[in-house]
């Protein structure tokens, strides 16, 4: 069989596709709340996933994401869309337990493809732990494909992104960098193996990494998507009451995606991401302009920003990397409140 481009049916793919951080705030502001005192974690916070309670010892994480394609190969992108939407139950220090497939199908692909997709999909999930209970598909121009997700954690176990304390230290679990390389794949910039190595990336689960922040007592954390390092790192400041502070000459890049943003590859959702930071931000005037250009890259299954006790950091680096995310570095640190919620240096 060949293999069906899904790249020739979209022009903006995977977690780029998503609404202006800054847009999707305003529409979100005066929504009416649902208050339960059973509700642990809402969208008060812009956390991953929300929490209900159901006792003592159990609470439930829900979650869903889906998204057009990132990539050419459907199976590749029903991995990558899978990873995507499983990670913010494991940036909570959740495990998984079920999910529902979301597909919107162009009437005239092949449904090989569509069987494709969802074979990744599954795939991913088993690797997960978890069990796929049906879904919902519509027709659409544009393929899009997702999960409805639900998982478990203890109710005094969550790892939300509003308990960061200044003097943690930021550590991060996956480079950059992926919307520029996915982006310079499109008009023949990037190789064979980097652009292999982002796939690979996107693919990888966060699941080991709610092991090892469970481990280590971790309470703050986020996984990196679509609003990029410094959008995910200012939703964190936001609702920890803190700034972060982000060292740009520690944060790992993907091989080949600081020459692209040099070469003026540089994705449209960078510049909505920055103009969501922008008021809330201070950057050094010696900020290499590519590198605050890659901070602000929307990444798609990207790793998880955590914050750790200092007398931890280096347990949990190595942890980490001894657990296949080799690019695990230290990023940063959170301080007291000041004027600015996120500042690079």
């Amino acid at each position: 069989m060949k293999i069906f481009d899904l790249l020739s049916t979209v022009e903006y793919g995977g977690c780029s596709a998503k609404l202006p951080a800054k847009e999707l705030s305003e529409a979100l502001a005066n929504l009416p709340k649902t208050p339960h005192p059973n509700l642990l974690v809402d969208i008060e916070t812009h956390d991953d996933a929300g929490v209900y309670k159901i006792s003592d010892e159990l609470a439930l994480i829900q979650t869903t994401d889906f998204f057009p394609p990132v990539c050419s190969n459907p199976y590749e992108f029903g991995q990558i869309a899978a990873s995507n939407a499983l990670s913010d139950v494991f940036a909570m220090g959740g495990e998984v337990l079920t999910a529902l497939n979301i597909v919107a199908f162009p009437a005239g692909v092949p449904l090989d493809v569509l069987r494709e997709i969802l074979r990744g999909g599954t795939d991913k999930l088993i690797e997960a732990g978890g069990v796929v209970m049906g879904g919902h598909t519509i027709v659409d121009e544009v393929p899009k494909y997702g999960l409805a997700v639900t998982g478990k954690v203890h109710p005094k176990r969550i790892i939300t992104n509003s308990a960061a304390e200044p003097g943690d230290v930021l550590v991060l679990t996956k480079p950059i960098g992926a919307g520029a390389i996915m982006a310079g794949r499109r008009i023949g910039e990037v190789s064979d193996s980097d652009y292999q190595a982002v796939l690979e990336s996107m693919k990888q689960l966060n699941m080991e990494g709610a092991r090892i922040m469970q481990e280590y007592n971790v309470k703050c954390a986020t996984d990196i998507t679509g609003f990029g390092l410094l959008g995910h790192a200012l939703k964190l400041a936001l609702g920890s009451n803190v700034t972060v502070q982000i060292d740009s000459a520690k944060v790992p890049l993907f091989n080949g995606a600081y020459g692209l943003i040099d070469m003026g590859c540089i994705p449209g959702a960078c510049f909505r991401n920055l103009d969501y930071i922008d008021n809330d931000s201070e950057f050094s005037s010696t900020l290499d302009y590519n590198l605050k250009m890659l901070l602000l890259d929307a990444q798609t299954s990207g790793g998880l920003l955590i914050c750790v006790k200092p007398n931890l950091v280096n347990q949990v680096l190595n942890d980490f990397q001894q657990n296949g995310y080799i690019h695990t570095a230290v990023v940063g640190n959170v301080l007291m409140k000041s004027n600015g919620k996120v500042r690079v240096v």
